[in-house]
């Protein structure tokens, strides 16, 4: 016992040798119950998970990803602490454990955004705004970037003693010159905000902007993109796209599609007539029709080369493959009815007047008496 005890009391680099093994086996003991408790947070948030309850996993999923670097840092501390350390030696370690508690505690809190971000998830899944959908990444990533700063704020008090109303002071000099660099990041920041506030359009709609048509694929802090028509995929600052005009074009109760039917002019009046009868009879209670906007046709104009009838007719909902089979239907049964009618479609035709032609007589006045 006495051996042991003599053992134990040999100084290694400055400190009795028990010491030391408490310093070891406070790092060891520290990471191997770190990991035995993430081995058991892991799998009850899994349990959690099977059973549809997506909070309180995420909740033991947070905490198991801190729980071996919390756990190794508090073992490390115990052990410093039994170490006999100089002045400045000790005042260095000292201020070490310090940024490391710091590091530590902020690393448990940045894993536990973790649950707010599944519970905004799951509010999200019950709205019935996509745009909300959006809204949940953008407040995870500000919550975890103001955690960095209040832990880089809180690390820079720790180490130069200086009260953290003094460090913000610094923090205030220096973000204004950030913000003088970043204006256009911080317009597109605020932008982003203004288009979740206003909500004028949800992920996957079809919108044009300026030039830009296509479909809503993602909106960041940054810019929102947009998958064109052609299959391109456009980005455009939220500080522009808060100031555009945009037209939704996925939020329109319906198509309206308005067609000019040109006859030719040697339709006779009865003709004309029965064109108009049959368009009518033709989109008489049509597929897609709303009562508030039935169809409409006319005989309207007297065009340089044709009789004009004006159709107009209106589809709901706004499905356009829905809207596009339903106007080929259209189109070919007024060719039918109309060719069955013996009515003309007119073509751009002129009529031309030959000298010599008995069935067109050309005559111009004051050329009588001209040599043939």
């Amino acid at each position: 016992m006495d051996e042991l005890k003599m053992w134990l009391t040999k100084e290694v680099m400055g400190n009795e040798l028990w010491r030391v093994l408490v310093l070891l086996g406070g790092v060891l003991g520290g990471l191997l119950a770190g990991k035995l408790a993430r081995h058991y947070l892991e799998k009850t948030g899994a349990y959690q998970d099977s059973r549809g309850r997506k909070v309180r996993g995420a909740i033991f999923h947070a905490l198991g990803k801190a729980a071996v670097p919390a756990l190794f840092v508090w073992g490390l501390a115990v052990g410093v602490n039994t170490l006999v350390l100089g002045d400045r030696f000790g005042a260095w370690v000292a201020s070490g454990l310090d940024v490391l508690g710091i590091l530590a505690v902020g690393y448990v809190f940045y894993a536990l955004i973790d649950v707010a971000d599944a519970s905004l998830r799951g509010w999200a899944g019950r709205s019935r705004s996509k745009l909300n959908d959006m809204l949940v990444p953008m407040v995870s990533k500000s919550l975890r970037v103001t955690l960095v700063i209040l832990v880089f704020v809180q690390i820079a008090q720790s180490l130069s003693d200086k009260p953290v109303s003094s460090i913000l002071a610094g923090l205030g000099i220096g973000s204004l010159a950030v913000a003088l660099a970043a204006k256009d990041t911080i317009a597109n920041f605020f932008g982003s905000l203004v288009i979740l506030a206003d909500k004028p359009f949800e992920l996957g709609e079809r919108i044009k902007v300026g030039a830009a048509d296509g479909s809503v694929e993602a909106l960041g802090f940054r810019s929102t993109r947009i998958r064109t028509l052609e299959g391109h995929l456009i980005s455009i600052p939220n500080g522009e796209l808060a100031n555009q005009t945009i037209e939704n074009i996925s939020k329109r109760p319906h198509f309206r599609r308005i067609a000019n039917l040109s006859i030719t002019y040697d339709t006779p009046p009865e003709k004309v007539q029965e064109a108009v009868e049959i368009a009518k009879d033709v989109l008489k209670d049509h597929e897609g029709m709303h009562p508030d906007f039935p169809p409409r046709v006319f005989f309207n104009e007297f065009n340089s080369t044709s009789l004009n009838l004006f159709v107009i007719y209106w589809y709901h909902p706004a499905d356009y493959w829905q809207y596009m089979a339903f106007t080929e239907k259209v189109n070919m049964e007024l060719l039918r009815r109309f060719n069955e009618a013996g009515i003309e479609f007119a073509l751009p035709t002129q009529t031309l007047y030959l000298a010599g032609d008995p069935a067109r007589p050309l005559n111009i006045g004051g050329l009588e008496g001209l040599p043939g």
